[in-house]
C-alpha cells in the first residue's frame, strides 16, 4: 500500500509526503489536502496499487481517503 501524508511543517504550513519525503511543501491545509487526493488518485490510476491519504497532526492520524481494488473505482472520505 502506498500512503500519502499531509503533515504540518515549520511556520504552520503543510507538506505532502510519501515514504517520509516531502513531495510538496509550504502549502495551506485545504490546497494540500486537495493536491494529496489528486496525486493519490493519479497513482492508483497508473499503478492499480492500493493508495491511502492521511493527515498527521500533533494528536492524531486522520484518514482522508483511499483507493483500492476492493472499493473500485475509489472511495473518498469527505473532509
Amino acid at each position: 500500500m502506498v500512503v500519502y501524508t499531509v503533515k504540518q511543517i515549520q511556520g504552520g504550513q503543510w507538506a505532502i509526503c510519501r515514504m517520509g519525503f516531502a513531495l510538496f511543501k509550504d502549502m495551506q491545509l485545504g490546497p494540500a489536502i486537495e493536491l494529496a487526493r489528486t496525486v493519490a488518485r493519479d497513482e492508483y490510476t497508473r499503478s492499480r496499487r492500493p493508495v491511502s491519504i492521511e493527515m498527521h497532526d500533533a494528536k492524531a492520524v486522520i484518514p482522508l481517503g483511499s483507493y483500492d481494488r476492493a472499493n473500485a473505482p475509489a472511495r473518498i472520505v469527505a473532509s
